[in-house]
């Protein structure tokens, strides 16, 4: 369990494990999606807690007040939640992706050449290019939180930080690693297909059992953007580094988020696990 204590010492605040030893991190990336189902079940706990917060003290109002309530519902309430939860998902990993994601904002977008997009990757300030990215970014995520109904809500939550890890993956084993040292090279040195086909198994069955087939979509949407994501990385500096990994993590969540709005918009049970439904498990 070495690899699973890794995964969450280094994707985590957790201290599960010590961040450093190169052994323990390059059999982390199988755990990847195991981790990402944890974060999951914690920011779903907190979207719980959240909607509990501003419905138990409204329980006693009279007809009119509760009425208010129930419209105001989606509009302030479901935007502040969904910024709340973002912001839970940031604490939890120490914005570690989102990071990645800006510094590979500026760097393959931002450089002239292949070494001048390496420098950037490794200079610690953020530039413009980041920080647009990042605003849009999470600016897409609280709106799909927001959007998600309550019959698919939960279960798509748990879900796509397990997808988003597993996204990971897939870069790290279609595209070269173009640094012999970096943050991403200890993870692999455990073999890159083995994470794939390990982890690939795990976020298959976490899909099929928390959303049904019909999750198997956000699947292909997460592992076709990652793969886009290292693709562009390829193309600019001839493979990848960490911080790609990072990007393709970030930029996968968003897009798994709102494809899951668009999937529920004239089925808002969509992505309700039919698995789930016959064990009696409802939100």
């Amino acid at each position: 369990m070495t690899g699973l204590r890794a995964a969450i010492g280094f994707l985590t605040i957790f201290p599960a494990a010590r961040r450093s030893p190169a052994a323990d991190l390059s059999r982390a990336p199988s755990w990847f999606p195991v981790v990402g189902l944890l974060l999951g079940v914690i920011v779903a706990g907190v979207d719980v807690l959240f909607r509990l917060a501003y419905v138990i003290p409204w329980i006693s109002a009279d007809g009119g007040e509760l009425e208010f309530l129930l419209i105001g519902r989606r509009e302030f309430p479901f935007f502040l939640e969904g910024v709340v939860l973002v912001a839970a998902l940031a604490l939890l990993t120490r914005c570690l992706h989102l990071d990645g994601l800006m510094d590979t904002c500026d760097a393959l977008a931002g450089g002239h050449d292949r070494e001048r997009r390496l420098e950037i990757l490794r200079d610690p300030h953020v530039g413009a290019f980041g920080v647009v990215a990042v605003v849009l970014l999470l600016f897409a995520k609280v709106s799909a939180l927001a959007a998600l109904p309550g019959e698919s809500r939960l279960w798509t939550i748990v879900l796509v930080p397990c997808l988003s890890r597993w996204a990971i993956l897939v870069v790290m084993d279609r595209f070269p690693y173009v640094r012999h040292e970096g943050l991403g090279a200890p993870f692999l040195r455990g073999g890159s297909r083995r994470s794939l086909v390990v982890g690939s198994a795990v976020a298959l069955l976490a899909t099929v059992i928390l959303t049904g087939p019909v999750g198997l979509l956000l699947g292909l949407a997460a592992g076709l953007v990652a793969w886009a994501v290292g693709a562009w990385a390829k193309r600019r500096i001839g493979g990848v580094t960490g911080d790609v990994y990072g990007a393709a993590c970030e930029t996968s969540e968003a897009v798994v988020l709102a494809l899951a709005v668009v999937l529920t918009q004239r089925d808002p049970g969509a992505l309700v696990s039919l698995f789930l439904a016959l064990l009696g498990i409802t939100v």
